[in-house]
């Protein structure tokens, strides 16, 4: 079978340093096309792409060849989009309406209510024209968080569980010189952005017998150039009875990156790479990782269900959805004083 051709929409520094490689890695795809906001920021985009066939044509918001005249390709079969989080809604909306299967960067949309029109939209048009929404989740493809959770499903619910993820986003990074980033038009700052991937791996590490019900949160703006909040701190109730704290700042000197969980048959431990196992039987493991993006094992992933008509269930858009559920109810429960919150969209 041909690669199918596929658009990378998007030239900011995760499409540079995670997407071109992956579409390059995978064999089944093909890159026809990029666009971005400038001519130029597709120029330096293409310039990575390095495989033998040929060079993917340009398009950009400031030229004559336009997001709606790629979309008009018949040899663009699906589309990555890796945009600013207010502007991929419309983006994603406009290439599924004109047919084409979408993988989009996450937070799926700037809050729940966007969130969920987007789905509906989605299924709107997928009864029609058979096109696909996925949602780029790379932490639910990073191997340790993998094995974490197969190791976990194992041992039973899910009792007590700790989640710490320290760091302080200082302003000489890359991240910090966006200009959509350092000055959020969503919620959250970069407890959104960047914390939806925290998200997500806890909820792959609970599972859907212990999945989060409800929450208290509190909430501070700890760094004045983190706007408008960059630390959450949060007891979750999960359906099974079992229950949690959930930390989670880029505004802290403090530096954490860890998963601890107490289940019925043990305990299982991510902290950075390295994953402990232990079971009350008193068996132990403990297995190292190299550190990797995930966003490589994503898109093949993707390419993957393009190839078999079955979309990847992980990246499915009511697991992205849960995602950011996980997050707003935070920060409402913050915005109130640490009122309880209830879930109602958790898988």
């Amino acid at each position: 079978m041909a690669p199918l051709g596929v658009a990378l929409i998007g030239g900011g520094i995760f499409a540079k340093q995670e997407h071109m490689p992956a579409i390059m890695k995978c064999d089944s795809l093909a890159l026809k096309a990029i666009y971005s906001r400038s001519l130029k920021s597709a120029q330096d985009t293409a310039a990575l792409y390095t495989k033998s066939d040929a060079a993917p044509e340009l398009y950009s918001a400031d030229s004559a060849n336009d997001y709606a005249s790629l979309l008009l390709r018949k040899d663009v079969y699906a589309v990555i989009i890796a945009l600013p989080i207010v502007s991929q809604p419309e983006f994603i909306k406009a290439a599924l309406a004109a047919g084409k299967h979408v993988l989009a960067e996450k937070p799926l949309a700037p809050d729940v209510k966007a969130g969920r029109e987007l789905i509906d939209y989605y299924r709107s048009v997928s009864q029609e024209n058979q096109v696909t929404l996925s949602i780029a989740e790379n932490f639910r493809f990073v191997p340790s968080f993998v094995y974490a959770a197969e190791e976990a499903r194992k041992l039973g619910k899910v009792t007590h569980f700790s989640v710490k993820s320290f760091h302080l986003m200082r302003q000489d990074t890359k991240w910090y010189g966006t200009e959509w980033r350092r000055k959020p038009e969503y919620q959250g700052g970069f407890l959104l952005d960047g914390g939806v991937h925290q998200a997500a791996a806890t909820r792959l590490l609970l599972g859907s017998d212990s999945k989060p019900q409800v929450v208290r949160a509190v909430t501070s703006q700890v760094q004045a150039h983190l706007p408008p909040i960059d630390t959450v701190s949060a007891i979750i109730q999960t359906a099974s009875g079992g229950s949690g704290t959930f930390q989670l700042s880029c505004g802290s000197e403090l530096s954490a990156f860890d998963w601890d969980l107490s289940l019925e048959g043990g305990s299982v431990t991510v902290h950075g790479e390295t994953v402990t196992v232990k079971r009350v039987d008193g068996e132990a493991s403990v297995r190292e990782f190299e550190r990797t993006s995930g966003v490589s094992a994503e898109v093949a992933a993707w390419a993957a269900g393009l190839v078999s008509g079955t979309p990847d269930g992980l990246q499915a858009p009511e697991q992205a959805l849960a995602d950011l559920e996980f997050l707003e109810k935070m920060f409402v429960s913050g915005e109130q004083d640490g009122a309880v919150q209830k879930y109602e969209l958790q898988l």
